[in-house]
């Protein structure tokens, strides 16, 4: 198999020169980012790849308003590199490892273990700028939580697998690490099932709970000292609960991804009407569902 040409622009600016060039040639491009999970199960037809590896770096950072924005090549081990001496985390935690890039984990609106308590990538995108199918140059949303009123343009691109626009930059934001972080590995019988996703929907939900089969749990408790505490007894009176390394997480999220790992793109009405505007020469990620991961 021929290896495709590779643009690697490192701006928004170059990004759109590539692909008006690559518009008016009538060549389609694929957006790849790490190439951690290139195909993803969506095979794409391409003259060429455009990758946002060098778009990457990150552009702001302010803790007291628990917001940052960073390039789509910055990776997420890179974030959490930033984050955490200021006692705060990015929680895309998306299933897979931190090598992958902030671009296509927002691209593919990818979520993990941690996305029912911390929230998944539509909750935590503020806002991004992006270059769609005619190489214009577009900012949607903003770069604070509170932003002004009209069509959210960021949640249709985010998880839309790069067929609206190439995402370069994003503004996302934070959550303030809990002053507690405990990891638990409980086992259960087979009785004690429902038992245990009670208690991960109830007062004391925990960070991330996952079924690992064969009635072992894997359970990540955060918060302040009394409701760790009493999020830890009550885990304890539902099965054989030890602590646990916390680096199990990055072990589950490598191993156990499941099979469909995504977000469904839906393509109604709207998101056809969005792709003919965006992407009118078809040259972003044609074929099924792209890979920009």
């Amino acid at each position: 198999m021929t290896a495709l040409a590779r643009h690697a622009p490192t701006t928004a600016a170059d990004a759109a020169e590539i692909i008006r060039e690559s518009a008016a040639a009538g060549r389609v491009l694929r957006l790849v980012g790490a190439r951690t999970w290139l195909e993803a199960g969506h095979p794409v037809q391409a003259d060429a790849e455009l990758t946002t590896a060098d778009c990457a770096g990150i552009r702001s950072y302010r803790p007291e308003d628990l917001t940052l924005s960073a390039g789509a090549g910055t990776t997420l081990a890179e974030l959490e590199a930033a984050t955490r001496p200021h006692g705060q985390w990015c929680p895309l935690f998306p299933w897979g490892d931190d090598r992958g890039t902030l671009g296509a984990t927002i691209a593919t609106a990818t979520s993990g273990p941690f996305a029912e308590r911390l929230g998944r990538p539509r909750n935590l995108v503020l806002g991004l700028e992006c270059v769609d199918g005619t190489g214009r140059v577009v900012a949607a949303g903003g770069r604070v939580v509170k932003n002004v009123a009209g069509f959210d343009l960021t949640r249709a691109v985010t998880g839309s697998w790069g067929t609206l626009a190439l995402i370069t930059q994003v503004h996302l934001r934070l959550r303030a690490r809990p002053v507690v972080d405990e990891s638990w590995m409980v086992r259960l019988g087979a009785e004690s099932t429902a038992a245990m996703q009670a208690f991960a929907q109830g007062p004391l939900a925990p960070l991330a709970c996952f079924d690992a089969g064969d009635g072992l749990w894997y359970v990540r408790i955060g918060g302040n000292r009394a409701s760790v505490a009493a999020a830890v007894d009550a885990l304890q009176r539902l099965g054989a609960a030890s602590p646990c390394d916390p680096s199990i997480w990055d072990e589950l999220r490598r191993t156990h991804a499941p099979a469909d790992r995504t977000s469904q793109w839906r393509w109604d009405a709207l998101s056809l009407r969005l792709r003919e505007r965006f992407d009118p020469a078809g040259v972003l990620n044609r074929g099924l569902l792209g890979g920009p991961a």
